[in-house]
């Protein structure tokens, strides 16, 4: 991974591979929900102390906890949802950061297109008992996000900076 990683820009395509396909990403603005088929809800969790909430399936790369959505449910009850069984936390605030927009180009699923919404989210962090497939988390404070939010795909790890962007955490500390 590059030292410094640029955050991705308002609907800038960027290639990733996943699962043996390749995909066209894009950030999009939370004005409007984009097209395609819901793949549920990231957030970027802050408590109330300045700290940020990771979650990692091999405590090796760290994101934003993040899951599909049940059913017909809403964006922001995905999110709840996701939030406590992923990382243990309660939100008790969201905001709407905007939008991953994935369009499958090469591989089983071409032409699918998925769409997972990002948010800002105040949490509570209760005790640490993982019950699905995360098997880590880590609370680290926010100026340590931009060095703890890498992913191995480049394009993945540039969405996740532009939501850390979008959430107030500034790049400068890096």
């Amino acid at each position: 991974m590059p030292a410094e990683i640029v955050a991705a820009g308002d609907g800038e395509p960027m290639r990733s591979r996943s699962h043996g396909q390749d995909w066209i990403v894009s950030w999009q603005l939370p004005t409007t929900t984009p097209a395609g088929t819901s793949n549920g809800a990231a957030g970027v969790c802050l408590t109330d102390a300045g700290e940020l909430v990771l979650i990692s399936h091999d405590g090796t790369h760290w994101g934003f906890p993040a899951g599909r959505p049940d059913g017909d449910e809403a964006p922001l009850d995905t999110l709840r949802r996701e939030m406590l069984e992923e990382a243990c936390a309660t939100v008790v605030d969201a905001r709407l950061l905007g939008f991953a927009r994935s369009r499958c180009v090469g591989g089983r699923q071409r032409g699918l297109v998925l769409v997972r919404s990002y948010w800002r989210a105040l949490v509570e962090i209760g005790p640490w008992e993982p019950a699905f497939e995360i098997r880590h988390r880590r609370v680290v404070p926010v100026t340590e996000a931009w060095r703890h939010v890498q992913d191995p795909d480049l394009a993945e790890t540039r969405i996740s900076h532009r939501a850390l962007l979008e959430a107030g955490l500034s790049s400068g500390h890096l």
